[in-house]
């Protein structure tokens, strides 16, 4: 996940372009997805490279909350607890206190503020750094993102997200050949809040 954090800050220190207007169709599915408020998953991220014989495989889950952040919490092969939102990125400790990430930087605000966004059913921001493209039905469906600028293009090639009622899916291929894919399952609504969860992400 850090990785990806690092790769979608590129995005922000890019200078913005103008959103494009978006497919209907596209609109459409941000607004299926932007239904559901609160939402838990479970995650498989696979990270392929060239260079390796085998990819690296971790796995977890994660909580959204619309307006709010995402919890990402990584089962394998390591524990460790992402707390993302809109102005701050931070890890969770074994103590249950939150901790700045180390290699965090200006960017990640921005750039979990774009993918919640998203998530909560709003294109505006990825219009502005990518050229979308959507193809199916609500009830399944594919977005490809192809990033606008040349800078941006040099390192990631595109990004194609997948679903049905809820994202069922994640891959990023990167100029290089790396490619990650995320994978989710038994993704549902999230129901109550745990006393924890509603802390870090400021749920009153």
């Amino acid at each position: 996940m850090r990785r990806l954090i690092a790769l979608f800050a590129l995005l922000c220190a890019a200078t913005a372009a103008h959103a494009q207007a978006v497919p209907p169709l596209v609109d459409d599915i941000l607004a299926h997805l932007g239904k559901h408020q609160q939402v838990r998953a479970e995650f498989t991220q696979s990270r392929a490279n060239p260079d390796l014989a085998e990819p690296q495989v971790s796995k977890g889950d994660l909580l959204f909350v619309v307006g709010k952040g995402m919890i990402w919490r990584t089962r394998e092969p390591f524990e460790d607890t992402l707390v993302l939102t809109s102005g701050d990125a931070r890890r969770l400790n074994a103590q249950g206190k939150l901790e700045r990430v180390r290699d965090g930087n200006r960017g990640v605000s921005q750039v979990s503020g774009m993918l919640q966004g998203m998530l909560a059913g709003k294109a505006d921001e990825a219009a502005r750094q990518f050229t979308i493209t959507a193809e199916g039905t609500l009830d399944d469906w594919t977005l490809h993102f192809v990033p606008k600028q040349a800078r941006v293009a040099r390192v990631l090639a595109g990004i194609t997200l997948k679903g049905d009622a809820f994202l069922e899916g994640i891959e990023v291929n990167l100029a290089s050949g790396e490619k990650t894919t995320i994978t989710f399952a038994n993704t549902r609504d999230a129901g109550e809040l745990s006393a924890q969860e509603a802390q870090v992400l400021g749920v009153k």
